[in-house]
């Protein structure tokens, strides 16, 4: 360890001076008279020799040097111990004293939340979008109290063991569904259920660029088979009847058949959405491949109006 170098290097600098026993026992003499040493040997007195307390002279010093209040640091980052995070710790090994690190409370709860964070996978979703939380939704119509319970009911089927549909969040700009999204996602992660959020529009241009690379399978498989899938803004790309029936269309297709939760948010609702499907990108009129793929939303989601004020005014 680097602080036992550090002492060897002091003794070392200590016996050339001449006056090494002197400051060897100032060092001794101030490392067991540490308070925190003090309670430790004290409390396993019955079990620890003078010999003992020798040998383990360099972890007792070592022990003293990283010992911190933790209380003073209002975040991981000022941690003032070599290892951040971590707190030194004395125990009894054999006939020695042992000293161990343990992490801190704020480690762990940053351990925790980065864990989490490696649960929702995200594809041009906004990085604020994935912190929210459903206790934090702000509810101002009876419309979202309705959905946000519905995602509540959603969360404590799917852990009981049960096959819940997915949600279809519908309403006008700035009102939160991607928010909620976000909310759902994290309240699984903390269930340690992990999710798959996509925006849409830039999926499906990457997706179009993936056929030059040979990435295009490999990209739907790993949508297709997310353990919970949410399509954010559907609905909002220009609409190419590729997209619809080779992109989309099988995506859904699997999800349906394996009962894969599957989640959407949209500025259309069912009727306005097979609308915009029906239209390709050069006008065609396709009802029946609209109605196709329309038929696997229904069967995969609920539909919820979201609505209130534009957050993003």
């Amino acid at each position: 360890m680097i602080y036992l170098k550090k002492i060897d290097q002091s003794l070392s600098k200590l016996t050339h001076t001449g006056s090494f026993a002197k400051r060897y026992e100032a060092l001794k003499k101030e490392t067991l008279s540490h308070p925190h040493v003090v309670a430790f040997l004290k409390e396993n007195s019955s079990s620890i020799s003078e010999e003992m307390m020798e040998k383990s002279l360099m972890d007792l010093y070592e022990f003293t040097t990283q010992v911190h209040d933790c209380s003073e640091c209002e975040s991981l980052a000022q941690c003032k111990n070599m290892m951040k995070g971590y707190i030194p710790k004395l125990g009894l090994q054999g006939n020695r004293i042992e000293l161990f690190y343990e992490r801190c409370e704020k480690k762990i709860k940053e351990d925790s939340r980065k864990d989490r964070e490696k649960l929702i996978q995200s594809l041009y979703i906004p990085s604020d979008i994935l912190k929210a939380t459903l206790a934090e939704i702000d509810i101002d119509t009876p419309e979202k109290l309705k959905a946000v319970d519905a995602a509540d009911a959603f969360i404590d089927d799917y852990m009981s063991g049960k096959k819940p549909k997915g949600l279809y969040f519908h309403g006008s700009f700035g009102v939160g569904k991607t928010y909620l999204l976000g909310a759902i996602a994290n309240d699984l992660a903390d269930k340690r259920i992990s999710s798959l959020l996509v925006y849409v529009p830039d999926f499906l241009r990457e997706i179009k660029s993936s056929i030059g690379d040979n990435t295009l399978n490999e990209k739907l498989e790993y949508v297709k088979k997310a353990s919970v899938l949410m399509l954010d803004d559907i609905g909002a790309e220009t609409m190419t009847s590729w997209a619809r029936d080779e992109v989309l269309g099988p995506i859904l297709q699997h999800r349906m058949a394996d009962q894969l939760p599957t989640f959407f948010t949209s500025n259309f609702d069912f009727k306005q959405l097979e609308n915009h499907l029906t239209y390709s990108q050069r006008g065609e009129k396709e009802e029946v491949k609209a109605a196709r793929l329309m038929e696997r939303i229904r069967t995969l989601s609920v539909p919820y109006l979201l609505n209130g004020k534009n957050k993003r005014n």
